[in-house]
């Protein structure tokens, strides 16, 4: 099988393409045919062993995939042979085969497309796991997006429309703006050209806004947070920009709000029952077409550094994903 891997940490150019024996499923396990590997920004600080997650040399980057089962370890349950399924693995879906513990396989429902389920895990499911149980939002409730056109920044602001919040969407472009208007934005913020707490004043009438979901990091964070009205959350998703931010903690205490961490990694394995329960909502949301799921482009496995290009770039507007060679 081929496969995509890191050899030793460094830029997309650095990453190899290799064949390798096809794996086998152990204990519990399932062997997947990989239709899709879905790419996120993490994906990039992982292969430069710039994050928290720092897998053995070698690996192959990507987190999630779909695909269809082809073989079953001992033990393993729930699944047959051709069954197609998504998944999330933390690294190691850049290649045309993998196993995977069938705990980890989400059976897709009719009418998903495998391209679409393949970035549905981590950007949705860290979405819904943010607005839901850990910011609690309410219908009515206003929610701003940093970072609004990217995968997870689109995520949100599909989610929170669905939630019934008033969305703010926040961008560095008009073009990224126009786009993410179509999932459900209702007003929108260009931080590249406008001044990002004065607008949302302005948008709120001075009263702040309720939900901050921050995936971006930097100077935008305080920005952000001093936005926020009374009881506001701000929750703390990731670092787009490479800057972690040390925001001054009095206005914490001057507005009653709160700073809430957003870790979706953990989230999945201390609690288990309520990362199902999400995403079986997503999963039907995604099925019904009340979230698109949209995937900004496939690239075949052989153009890797063009689809990390895509993230490094800022270009991608939705979800960038790999395209096995054994996907029709």
């Amino acid at each position: 099988m081929k496969a995509l891997v890191c050899e030793s940490f460094g830029p997309p150019e650095t990453l190899k393409l290799v064949d390798l024996p096809d794996p086998v499923p152990g204990e519990g396990e399932a062997l997947v045919d990989v239709s899709y590997a879905s790419l996120n920004f993490f994906d990039l600080l992982v292969i430069e062993n710039k994050y928290q997650v720092k897998p053995p040399l070698p690996f192959s980057p990507a987190a999630e995939f779909s695909g269809r089962i082809a073989a079953l370890g001992p033990g393993a349950t729930g699944f047959k042979i051709g069954d197609r399924v998504l998944g999330y693995t933390g690294f190691g879906c850049a290649r045309e085969r993998l196993v995977s513990p069938v705990a980890r396989l989400v059976a897709l429902p009719d009418g998903l497309s495998e391209e679409k389920a393949a970035g549905l895990s981590i950007t949705y499911g860290t979405t819904l796991h943010a607005l839901k149980q850990r910011a609690d939002l309410k219908k009515d409730e206003t929610l701003v997006v940093l970072g609004a056109s990217g995968g997870v920044g689109l995520a949100a602001v599909e989610i929170g429309a669905l939630m019934g919040a008033k969305v703010i969407a926040c961008a560095s472009s008009d073009e990224k703006l126009a786009f993410v208007r179509k999932f459900g934005a209702q007003e929108t913020i260009n931080y590249a050209t406008q001044d990002l707490r004065a607008e949302l004043k302005r948008l709120t009438g001075s009263r702040g806004v309720d939900v901050v979901y921050d995936p971006v990091g930097g100077a935008l964070t305080e920005a952000a947070l001093r936005s926020l009205g009374w009881k506001g959350r701000l929750l703390v998703i990731g670092f787009a920009s490479g800057e972690i931010p040390k925001p001054p903690l009095n206005l914490v205490l001057l507005k009653g709000c709160d700073i809430r961490g957003v870790f979706w990694g953990d989230f999945i394995a201390r609690e288990p029952q309520a990362h199902h329960a999400n995403m079986a909502e997503l999963l039907a949301h995604a099925a019904s077409g009340a979230i698109s799921a949209h995937v900004h482009a496939a690239y075949p496995l052989e153009s890797f550094i063009e689809a990390f290009g895509a993230i490094a770039r800022r270009e991608a507007l939705g979800k960038v994903l790999l395209k096995m060679g054994t996907t029709a």
